[in-house]
């Protein structure tokens, strides 16, 4: 592509020769000849020390915020700003070919997001998907690096999505993400608002920069839906100039409300209330976020016009999601996975499954190195406040010493007078737990899910909680012939 179709909708200085560009990077190492260098300032490097570098290695020009010294470059107000619309101008500007939906909070955007995406699947659209978990195009599963992709990967899966004709996209927008402006420029259909809790002030600093993060997707919206259970969402709805639907699990005054719910350890069941409009649905994910969570999967379908009637109908037909109140095991006793690592996804995810428990609820949770640190204890109480017994090991201890990490849990832990065990290895700790067991008990895994993998010591290692619970019932059912693996 010329470098003039480029830089098309962009304001810059400068004249550079109108060369075929082969690609757009802000990485200085992805620099190849004839590629677009973007200059971006990042928290530990500044990608306009590397412009002449880039230069010299092969790029046919460099877009910067100041002078760089480089005879080919162009200045931007916004170098962030500006890769994002490149990387659109390079593929074509496949996100006009999409609807899009972006779903944002802290907790329960991968379930909100693969919930919607199933959900259209079964109204017979085609349909894209970009999340933590992974990426899928159509039925074609692509791994994710980021919640959010940098812009370049990001139009690359769209541009792939509508080759594949994919109407529909749905994503998850993380708050780095939009703080790092990788969704400039896009305009989305429908903006979801999940909660907001603590989290990823290691990031951020504070709750107010973490919610005015979340709040840029809502200015690049055309229609939102919103908890208005969340505080942060009442505010947000309040604030908002385009078309809004809320919806609550408790609250009358949302546009939608669930009402009469009916929990069980294989879903839920309640009536969708609006103005002109009451439907019985049956939701299959237990819980009682996910009352929340398959509220915001209506509402954002109802943002989109589908109708009210087909969408709870199709929400019905949706089947689980990996690694969110996943169930492993079940027999005499029931194992589940769930990506809670947050005091309030726990505090959630323990207080519904509390009922399910004829014995004991026994929780195995772990607290994420080089992340907020001031979450710890919130995370340490909700465990205690519904567990039975605890086990305390490694989540991604990261740079961080695994054991330290819990040392500094341990008189948290005491305080609490619930009966507790630390492992630090989280496979010799799983074993335990499982080999601990007693009939009618109910162990969660906490903090993994979908994950397959540990970051220790800066090295990913393989770990993955499904085939350590498999592997391990098989086994045991070699013996005695009980495994009933899910």
């Amino acid at each position: 592509m010329k470098l003039s179709q480029l830089l098309c909708g962009i304001e810059y200085k400068g004249s550079p020769a109108d060369r075929e560009i082969t690609a757009v990077v802000s990485d200085s190492r992805k620099v190849e000849d004839g590629c677009l260098f973007v200059c971006i300032k990042g928290a530990s490097f500044d990608g306009h020390s590397a412009a002449r570098i880039a230069m010299e290695n092969g790029a046919a020009a460099v877009i910067a915020e100041r002078p760089t010294g480089c005879s080919g470059e162009l200045l931007v107000e916004d170098t962030r700003k500006a890769y994002a619309r490149l990387c659109q101008n390079f593929f074509g500007n496949p996100q006009e070919s999409l609807t899009i939906v972006a779903v944002t909070g802290t907790n329960g955007k991968t379930t909100v997001s693969t919930v919607i995406k199933q959900a259209l699947e079964n109204l017979g659209y085609t349909c894209g998907l970009i999340g933590t978990v992974r990426s899928e195009i159509g039925n074609v599963a692509v791994p994710a690096k980021f919640t959010t992709p940098e812009p370049w990967d990001l139009y690359s899966l769209m541009s792939r999505m509508v080759s594949a004709g994919c109407t529909h996209l749905v994503m998850e927008a993380s708050s780095q993400a939009l703080h790092q402006q990788r969704l400039a420029c896009l305009t989305v259909d429908c903006a979801v608002f999940t909660n907001l809790s603590q989290d990823h002030l290691d990031y951020h600093g504070s709750m107010e920069n973490y919610f005015a993060a979340k709040r840029i997707l809502f200015n690049q919206a055309k229609t939102a839906a919103v908890n208005l259970d969340d505080p942060r969402g009442e505010q947000l709805a309040g604030e908002l100039s385009i078309p809004t639907i809320t919806f609550s699990a408790s609250s009358d005054r949302a546009d939608y409300t669930a009402k009469s719910i009916e929990f069980s350890a294989s879903g839920v069941k309640f009536a969708v209330n609006g103005t002109g409009f009451i439907q019985r649905l049956r939701f299959p994910m237990p819980g009682e976020f996910s009352v929340s969570n398959a509220m915001a999967a209506l509402a954002a379908l109802f943002c989109l016009g589908v109708d009210r009637t087909e969408a709870c109908s199709a929400l019905e037909r949706v089947s689980g999601v990996r690694g969110r109140c996943e169930v492993l095991y079940k027999g005499e006793v029931t194992v589940i996975c769930d990506f809670a690592h947050t005091a309030d996804a726990l505090a959630q995810l323990l207080r519904s499954m509390r009922p399910f428990a004829p014995k004991r609820l026994v929780t195995l949770f772990g607290c994420a190195g080089d992340r907020d640190p001031l979450k710890r204890p919130a995370m340490v109480e909700a465990v205690s406040s519904y567990s039975d017994f605890i086990i305390l090991t490694s989540d991604n201890p990261r740079t961080e010493n695994p054991v330290a990490i819990i040392d500094s849990l341990l008189p948290l832990l005491e305080d609490q007078k619930v009966p507790f065990m630390a492992i630090p290895d989280r496979h010799e700790a799983i074993r335990w737990a499982l080999d601990n067991l007693q009939p009618g008990d109910v162990l969660l895994l906490c903090g993994k899910g979908h994950e397959d993998y540990q970051v220790i010591d800066g090295c990913t290692i393989y770990l993955d909680e499904h085939r350590i619970v498999a592997d391990y019932f098989k086994k045991r059912g070699e013996r005695d012939g009980t495994a009933q693996t899910i």
